[in-house]
């Protein structure tokens, strides 16, 4: 602390307010004061560092003093004082807050040292408090795996946000990371230790879904034997995070616009609101100002909701995220499954980097999850990895070539247009490029050889 501590000493007898005045203004900047109005007028116009408080005030009780002290946002380390030493006094003041407990008469050297350990033991506490909270928020924004512009983008939204009480709605397509991120805003909201309540809308039918946010009272409904608390009320003084928004009935958004203007809930089957100290993150696959223009969302809910707006960008458009959040999710299972799996094959990789992974980063993981375990060695090859890979045309290739006059031709009429025929007109593309190199034509289609000869033979080429 670099700047002088400052004690509050209280106490009623003169003679023992000076004496420790006297004892201790060497080392802390001292307030007196002799009742608890004179304690109280200290406490809201200095920040006091620690208090030191006779428990017998004249017609006051220094109970009363501890208790206005350890209210305060910033509570100071409190000891109490007392000729009237006693083990419940102590235990009843600790109780309330005390850090420690003297009886009088006072050795002023023994008091000196007891409140300098207290107040070494406050600073470690609170500097260990500050650790733990940035290796937190490191930790979590480490789950936000890439250096793409995009989502580089969505990271310092989500910074700016996260100290705030906004509401936040986040946007995406399904498997993005819509409820990382969720859970990353609330570890950095500066209440990460409080409750992070998760609720997925979609699972449940409108009257399960009304039940489980907001609770019910006994007799609510059949089935209701007893009052059950709600989501909201779970996560009071936390977040809650409501998935897939955009699947709740209308009776229900009604009363979850209550709840995000008036921060009040009423369980079912009750007409008495609770309230509710919960910050909201909701996210949603669909565009909610689009169900909004159909009159399938409310729009009064849809702007209390949509305070501040992230919007997950999908894989296919995070670059080379695809290889970190690969060679990431290799790490995690290879552990997981004690596998000697190190590292994917380059073949493997540019298989990956083409594919357009229409269920996103969910969707990679589980290919990687598949070829771990299907992986023997330390490398994952191709035939490790699950079989539609193979089947799925370059991203590349297949804009490079569909760009060109040739493959617009080939492509006029709507009957063509089938699966098979597509690939065969890829892979006649991919040859033709190649000059007939069978090897290098697989390699512009981000599949082996292997693949590329059991296509060649399925489709009747020699």
């Amino acid at each position: 602390m670099s700047r002088q501590p400052v004690l509050l000493i209280v106490d009623d007898e003169k003679p023992t307010r000076e004496g420790l005045r006297l004892a201790l203004e060497g080392e802390f900047d001292v307030f007196l004061a002799a009742n608890l109005k004179e304690a109280e007028s200290v406490l809201q116009n200095e920040h006091v560092d620690v208090l030191l408080t006779d428990l017998r005030l004249g017609s006051d009780n220094g109970m009363e003093v501890l208790d206005r002290a350890i209210a305060l946002s910033k509570p100071p380390l409190a000891v109490m004082m007392t000729a009237y030493g006693s083990v419940d006094t102590a235990v009843e003041a600790m109780r309330r807050g005390a850090w420690h407990f003297v009886t009088k008469p006072l050795n002023l050297d023994e008091v000196e040292m007891l409140l300098k350990r207290g107040l070494r033991s406050r600073l470690l506490e609170e500097e260990n408090r500050e650790l733990k909270q940035v290796v937190a928020e490191k930790r979590s924004l480490k789950n936000l795996i890439g250096k793409s512009p995009a989502l580089a983008q969505t990271i310092d939204r989500i910074e700016q946000v996260s100290p705030t009480r906004a509401t936040v709605l986040i946007e995406g397509e399904s498997g993005t990371g819509k409820e990382v991120v969720a859970h990353t805003i609330h570890q950095l909201s500066g209440r990460p230790a409080s409750k992070f309540v998760i609720v997925h809308c979609a699972a449940l039918s409108a009257q399960l879904l009304e039940s489980e946010l907001f609770g019910h009272e006994k007799g609510a409904f059949t089935g209701a034997a007893q009052r059950r608390l709600g989501r909201f009320e779970q996560a009071d003084g936390g977040t809650i995070f409501l998935d897939e928004i955009g699947e709740i009935d209308a009776a229900t958004q009604v009363k979850l616009l209550r709840v995000l203007s008036e921060r009040t809930i009423e369980r079912v089957g009750s007409n008495t609101p609770v309230k509710v100290d919960v910050r909201v993150i909701a996210a949603t696959n669909k565009n909610l100002r689009t169900l909004v223009e159909k009159g399938e969302f409310r729009e009064d809910l849809f702007f209390r909701l949509n305070v501040i707006k992230i919007d997950m960008p999908p894989l296919r458009e995070r670059g080379e995220d695809v290889i970190l959040l690969a060679a990431a999710f290799l790490q995690e299972f290879a552990k997981e499954n004690q596998k000697a799996v190190q590292h994917l094959s380059d073949e493997s990789l540019r298989l990956l980097r083409g594919y357009r992974w229409p269920g996103n980063v969910r969707e990679l993981r589980t290919v990687i999850e598949h070829g771990v375990v299907m992986c023997n060695g330390t490398e994952i090859g191709v035939d490790h990895l699950p079989q539609f890979l193979h089947m799925a045309p370059h991203v590349e290739l297949t804009k490079s070539l569909f760009a060109t006059k040739e493959s617009q031709k080939g492509l006029a009429s709507m009957d063509d247009l089938n699966l098979n025929a597509l690939e065969q007109r890829v892979i006649q593309q991919a040859l033709t490029r190649a000059d007939g190199n069978r090897t290098e034509a697989a390699e512009l289609l981000g599949i082996s050889r292997r693949t590329l000869q059991r296509k060649l033979k399925e489709y009747g080429y020699q």
